[in-house]
């Protein structure tokens, strides 16, 4: 599944290699994990760690989203870390590297959302 835990104040979603599949059912079950741990993300700011991920899809992405728009609506931020070469050509051609910082490491990542708006 996906691991929640913290980081120096900052919340971490660990998401594992089983998502690398298309399957809605554990897209639907790590909906749950991330959605809930956004909610929880006090200060509202999230890490999501995609080492594991190999592949993403646009329901992956969707839920992403939702992530980060309940995110936004609590003045927080999401970011991600960790993103392999052909994940990361998702995130550029659907634009959303625009939006959300891509980090090459978790440290890094922490570092950066723990300053400041």
């Amino acid at each position: 599944m996906a691991r929640v835990y913290k980081q120096e104040g900052i919340t971490i979603v660990e998401i594992d290699a089983e998502y690398d599949s298309l399957d809605i059912v554990k897209l639907n079950d790590l909906g749950q994990v991330l959605l809930g741990a956004v909610a929880q993300a006090d200060p509202p700011k999230v890490l999501l760690d995609m080492g594991r991920t190999t592949f993403i899809g646009s329901h992956f992405l969707g839920l992403l989203i939702r992530a980060w728009k309940r995110l936004r609506d609590r003045h927080g931020e999401l970011a991600v870390c960790h993103v392999n070469e052909v994940c990361g050509d998702v995130l550029r051609a659907s634009k959303l590297d625009m939006i959300w910082q891509i980090f090459p490491d978790r440290d890094t990542g922490v570092a950066r959302l723990r300053q400041p708006l």
